[in-house]
This record gives structure tokens, C-alpha cells and sequence, in this order.
């Protein structure tokens, strides 16, 4: 499953602010409600050497959003300086296969935890649910004006 145009160039990170990508960091995932109203999630995000990447499913209301509108914007904060962030606009390809194994490592990354179904969320969850990576296409990046 792919929701993008692959060919289209995704803008690098730039390494100044690449590690608010890697750390364990919360970042706030904005899509598109059906009537063009922004819904924003709190989400875990780590980078795959080209593209920001979040977890979810089809099933919930950024899913939901995402296969209409692949449009997105992801800011992350850094917590020890809260004057420096990232914000990335893109767009999101979105990716079934190892989205389980992602989701894995990403609860590894975030919590004690060593997998999310059957610790984070009940086990019987995961059988009710399509997951899928959000390979984040970057266009636009922007970075907080002390640290740029």
C-alpha cells in the first residue's frame, strides 16, 4: 500500500535537528478531517535514514484521514529546550509490511515494554486492527530560528 508519489524528492533532515527524530521523543502528527478541519495526535516517530516514520491503523481517525488526504505536518519539541523543534510538512506513503515489527520497536524505543500488544494495549486489540507505517515525504522543513 503506498499513498504517495514516490517519485516526487523528499527533503533531507537536517543533521542539526536530526536527533529529535531518533530520541525518544513525542512529535505532534496534524492530518485532515474530512470537512478540512486539522486533527492532531500525539505519536511515537522515529527516522529510516530518508523519512520521518509514525505507527497506526486504518481503523483510527488519522488512518481514517491519511488514506483520504496524505497531507500532514509533524512538529517535534525538543524537551530540553523547548525553543528548538523540527516541523516537517509532507506527505505520507503509507506502508503495511513490518508495520507490526515498527510498532514493536517503536514500544522498545518509548516504554520498558518489549512489544505493544499485549502490554501497551491488550493483546485481542491486534486482530481488530490494520497497521501501518507513516513514511513521512518531507517538502517542507522547518527549524526554530536560534538553532537553524
Amino acid at each position: 500500500m503506498t499513498r504517495t508519489d514516490e517519485a516526487t524528492s523528499t527533503l533531507p533532515i537536517p543533521p542539526t535537528h536530526l536527533d529529535l527524530l531518533v530520541r525518544p521523543i513525542c512529535g505532534v502528527l496534524t492530518t485532515m478531517l474530512p470537512d478540512g478541519q486539522p486533527q492532531s495526535s500525539l505519536m511515537w516517530v522515529d527516522f529510516d535514514g530518508a523519512c520521518a516514520r509514525v505507527n497506526t491503523t486504518l481503523e483510527r481517525r488519522k488512518g481514517r484521514n491519511l488514506l483520504a488526504n496524505p497531507r500532514v505536518s509533524l512538529l517535534i519539541v525538543d524537551p530540553d529546550d523547548t525553543a528548538r523543534f523540527i516541523q516537517i510538512r509532507g506527505d505520507a506513503e503509507l506502508v503495511t509490511a513490518g508495520a507490526l515489527k515498527h510498532l514493536d520497536e517503536l514500544t522498545r524505543k518509548y516504554t520498558h515494554h518489549p512489544c505493544f500488544y499485549g502490554h501497551v494495549y491488550p493483546a485481542e486489540q491486534a486482530a481488530r486492527e490494520t497497521r501501518v507505517i507513516a513514511r513521512i515525504h518531507a517538502r517542507r522543513v522547518a527549524l526554530d530560528a536560534i538553532h537553524a
